[in-house]
């Protein structure tokens, strides 16, 4: 085929904007091009809140944003054909499709086939102490964890096969990103599941869009250096893809944001640890040999991407309850700020260490260093520059039990009448600490199942 084939991304993680869609699905109609969009809904600890969830009941567990951000979009892109994708489907893939289907029968589309993934899923069926941990998550004991979920990530051929048996909306579990866009471009122009060279661009089209608008100025953001028109209603990215693995990736020219050469490669940079080997489940990515030229307004060129073997075995992410997380604020504002704030948090610090209820704790002069100091405070205790007209402090304490996070927490109540003076604005709360672990796991190990059926029928 030598048509064009379009990909836009409207959604970068769970919780990203909701009005996001309209505009893409509109450039996209626009085109009169073969099209596809897909929804990315997933990061490493999302399954495992999902999966609590579920546990509290059982028609929950995907993404609640689901129906928010389908509904503007839904019947538009099945009268233009444009097909949808989603790893929505998170820790209750099938749930999610009966979500889908209420709204598209709320919508007067009851035959709209939906086609869901499953088999991602495998902490009921897969050793995990008997498989190779990731380097990076060797040599830690687990026997005192207790497993939330345990996903393989799975690649693009399911998606792929659910596309190919006529399924306009696709939900999936934890896919890996980039094949959210593999797919449909395998469908559409036929890719071999070996063609790695095909594959290696559709996976540089997943990577450069999977996490919406960061290629269209988002992150790449940074006022008074890096400007972008309009971040208010920044637009998500398109990437326009040719049979012979080039694209071009761009946004709908009606949105705010940018996408040129120093945004591109700042996405294409993102998490690729090795240039030459990016590892996904369908695909091993070189872009050692890419170029790039900016083509016009908001449109950028690539070209050059280079494909080897896929992987034999797959990534398991498992998540585990490990302990628990207190956290508590406090704020101090007023003449010598720096000196009332660095000994309260001592005070709170002490305080935790004498009642022995935190396996760790910090504190942080938000205001004053916070993001990259470390356990012991060392750049705030150091700090010698302009006086803050107020600082918040913020104690952080890891626990083996609810109570003990709580009552530490709780310390920052105790400053507002035993601490400095103008100290104020106490709150505090408790939330479980979700460890994640990632394993390799052969292929055969995760049996995947494909399923299309109407609207109407899913019930």
């Amino acid at each position: 085929m030598s048509e064009l084939f379009l990909v836009g991304n409207a959604s970068g993680f769970s919780g990203d904007r909701i009005d996001a869609a309209p505009p893409v699905v509109r450039a996209l109609v626009r085109s009169g091009k073969p099209a596809a969009l897909f929804f990315e809904c997933l990061a490493e600890r999302t399954i495992a809140l999902a999966q609590i969830e579920k546990r509290r009941d059982p028609e929950a567990g995907y993404e609640p944003m689901l129906e928010r951000l389908l509904e503007p979009i839904l019947a538009d892109c099945a009268r233009a054909g444009i097909p949808i994708l989603g790893n929505f489907g998170a820790a209750n893939p099938v749930a999610a499709a009966r979500c889908v289907a209420r709204l598209a029968r709320r919508l007067g589309i009851e035959d709209l086939r939906i086609g869901v993934v499953t088999g991602d899923d495998v902490s009921g069926s897969v050793d995990l102490g008997n498989l190779a941990a990731h380097e990076t998550d060797a040599g830690f004991d687990m026997s005192s964890w207790t497993m939330i979920s345990a996903n393989a990530y799975i690649g693009a051929a399911p998606l792929a096969e659910a596309l190919s048996r006529g399924a306009q909306v696709v939900v999936a579990g934890r896919t890996s990103d980039p094949s959210l866009a593999i797919a449909p471009l395998m469908h559409h122009y036929g890719w071999a599941e070996d063609d790695w060279q095909a594959l290696a661009a559709g996976a540089a089209c997943g990577h450069l869009l999977e996490c919406g608008s960061q290629v269209t100025g988002g992150v790449f953001w940074d006022p008074g250096f890096k400007d972008i028109p309009d971040p208010a209603n920044i637009g998500f990215p398109i990437a326009e893809v040719s049979p012979d693995g080039s694209m071009v990736i761009t946004k709908p020219w009606d949105t705010g944001g940018l996408v040129d050469l120093r945004s591109v490669k700042e996405q294409l940079l993102y998490e690729l640890h090795d240039p030459a080997a990016y590892l996904t489940p369908d695909v091993v990515m070189d872009i050692t040999g890419v170029t790039m030229e900016q083509l016009g307004r908001d449109r950028v060129a690539l070209r050059g991407v280079r494909g080897h073997p896929r992987p034999d075995r797959l990534k398991v992410t498992a998540c585990y309850e490990g302990s628990w997380l207190g956290e508590g604020e406090v704020s101090v504002a007023g003449p010598n700020t720096l000196a009332r704030a660095r000994a309260t948090a001592d005070v709170l610090l002490q305080r935790v260490q004498q009642r022995g209820l935190a396996r760790r704790a910090r504190a942080d002069l938000i205001g004053v260093s916070a993001v990259h100091d470390s356990d012991d405070g060392a750049l705030w205790r150091s700090y010698d520059g302009p006086e803050p007209p107020d600082i918040r402090i913020r104690l952080a304490v890891e626990t083996s039990t609810r109570d003990d996070a709580d009552q530490a927490a709780r310390e920052v109540l105790a400053m507002l009448c035993c601490g400095t003076a103008g100290t104020s604005g106490a709150r505090w709360r408790v939330t479980p600490r979700l460890l994640t672990r990632s394993f390799l796991v052969p292929r055969e190990m995760v049996p995947i199942e494909v399923r299309v059926l109407e609207a109407r029928a899913w019930n």
